[in-house]
Protein backbone atom coordinates (compact mmCIF):
# COMPACT_ATOMS: atom_id res chain seq x y z
CA UNK A 1 0.00 0.00 0.00
CA UNK A 2 1.53 3.35 -0.71
CA UNK A 3 0.24 6.24 0.45
CA UNK A 4 -0.49 9.91 -1.32
CA UNK A 5 1.97 12.44 -1.94
CA UNK A 6 -0.14 15.29 -0.49
CA UNK A 7 -0.19 12.97 2.94
CA UNK A 8 3.79 12.33 2.72
CA UNK A 9 4.03 16.05 2.33
CA UNK A 10 2.05 17.14 5.07
CA UNK A 11 3.64 14.41 7.30
CA UNK A 12 7.24 16.31 6.79
CA UNK A 13 5.65 19.87 7.21
CA UNK A 14 4.30 18.63 10.29
CA UNK A 15 7.50 17.48 11.43
CA UNK A 16 9.49 20.40 10.49
CA UNK A 17 7.04 22.62 12.14
CA UNK A 18 9.13 21.25 15.37
CA UNK A 19 6.65 18.54 16.35
CA UNK A 20 9.40 14.90 17.58
CA UNK A 21 9.17 12.01 15.32
CA UNK A 22 7.77 10.05 17.80
CA UNK A 23 4.87 13.06 17.75
CA UNK A 24 4.22 13.25 14.45
CA UNK A 25 4.26 8.98 13.58
CA UNK A 26 1.95 8.76 16.44
CA UNK A 27 -0.36 11.48 15.21
CA UNK A 28 -0.91 10.30 11.44
CA UNK A 29 0.12 6.58 12.44
CA UNK A 30 2.96 5.82 10.35
CA UNK A 31 6.51 3.73 11.51
CA UNK A 32 9.48 5.71 12.21
CA UNK A 33 11.22 4.47 9.27
CA UNK A 34 8.79 5.31 6.95
CA UNK A 35 9.09 8.98 8.35
CA UNK A 36 13.00 8.65 7.95
CA UNK A 37 13.06 7.59 4.28
CA UNK A 38 10.39 10.02 3.23
CA UNK A 39 12.51 12.50 4.58
CA UNK A 40 15.53 11.54 2.57
CA UNK A 41 13.68 11.32 -0.14
CA UNK A 42 12.88 14.60 0.38
CA UNK A 43 16.31 15.71 0.29
CA UNK A 44 17.10 13.69 -2.90
CA UNK A 45 13.60 15.55 -4.73
CA UNK A 46 12.23 11.89 -5.14
CA UNK A 47 9.54 12.17 -2.64
CA UNK A 48 6.86 11.59 -5.82
CA UNK A 49 8.73 8.64 -7.36
CA UNK A 50 6.89 5.66 -7.85
CA UNK A 51 8.55 2.30 -8.29
CA UNK A 52 7.58 0.15 -11.26
CA UNK A 53 7.81 -3.43 -10.50
CA UNK A 54 9.62 -5.48 -12.73
CA UNK A 55 8.48 -8.71 -13.38
CA UNK A 56 10.35 -11.79 -15.39
CA UNK A 57 8.50 -13.12 -18.75
CA UNK A 58 6.83 -16.09 -18.19
CA UNK A 59 8.70 -19.21 -19.37
CA UNK A 60 5.57 -21.08 -20.52
CA UNK A 61 2.94 -18.80 -23.28
CA UNK A 62 -0.26 -20.60 -22.48
CA UNK A 63 -1.24 -20.57 -26.40
CA UNK A 64 1.63 -22.41 -27.30
CA UNK A 65 1.10 -24.57 -24.38
CA UNK A 66 -2.24 -25.09 -25.79
CA UNK A 67 -1.55 -26.02 -29.35
CA UNK A 68 1.61 -28.21 -28.08
CA UNK A 69 -1.24 -30.13 -26.10
CA UNK A 70 -3.23 -30.11 -29.22
CA UNK A 71 -0.68 -31.51 -30.89
CA UNK A 72 0.67 -34.13 -28.71
CA UNK A 73 -1.80 -35.02 -26.42
CA UNK A 74 -0.30 -38.44 -25.42
CA UNK A 75 3.19 -36.41 -24.11
CA UNK A 76 4.22 -36.82 -20.74
CA UNK A 77 4.82 -33.59 -18.57
CA UNK A 78 8.64 -34.05 -18.39
CA UNK A 79 8.42 -34.34 -22.40
CA UNK A 80 6.42 -30.85 -22.40
CA UNK A 81 8.98 -29.67 -19.95
CA UNK A 82 11.83 -30.06 -22.17
CA UNK A 83 10.03 -28.32 -24.78
CA UNK A 84 9.13 -25.39 -22.48
CA UNK A 85 12.91 -25.41 -20.97
CA UNK A 86 11.33 -25.31 -17.60
CA UNK A 87 10.01 -28.32 -14.77
CA UNK A 88 7.02 -30.55 -14.94
CA UNK A 89 5.97 -28.85 -12.23
CA UNK A 90 5.81 -25.85 -13.89
CA UNK A 91 4.09 -27.60 -16.66
CA UNK A 92 1.81 -28.79 -14.41
CA UNK A 93 0.78 -26.10 -12.97
CA UNK A 94 0.15 -24.00 -16.28
CA UNK A 95 -1.70 -26.91 -17.18
CA UNK A 96 -4.04 -26.70 -13.89
CA UNK A 97 -4.47 -22.60 -14.36
CA UNK A 98 -5.41 -23.43 -17.97
CA UNK A 99 -8.29 -26.14 -16.31
CA UNK A 100 -6.47 -28.80 -18.55
CA UNK A 101 -6.13 -32.17 -17.18
CA UNK A 102 -4.26 -34.42 -18.14
CA UNK A 103 -6.01 -37.89 -16.73
CA UNK A 104 -7.75 -39.76 -19.76
CA UNK A 105 -10.87 -41.27 -18.54
CA UNK A 106 -12.56 -44.21 -20.16
CA UNK A 107 -15.51 -44.04 -21.20
CA UNK A 108 -15.94 -48.04 -21.28
CA UNK A 109 -13.87 -50.51 -17.96
CA UNK A 110 -14.28 -54.22 -17.72
CA UNK A 111 -16.57 -53.94 -15.35
CA UNK A 112 -19.16 -52.03 -17.01
CA UNK A 113 -18.20 -53.84 -20.69
CA UNK A 114 -19.29 -57.33 -18.93
CA UNK A 115 -22.40 -56.65 -17.77
CA UNK A 116 -23.73 -55.33 -21.30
Amino acid sequence: MSYDIKFKQRVIEYREEGHTFKETCKVFKISETTLIRWINKKKEGKLGEVKIRVRKPKKICPEQLVKYIEQYPDAYLYEIAEEFNCSDVAIFKALKKLNITRKKRQLYTRSNAKKK
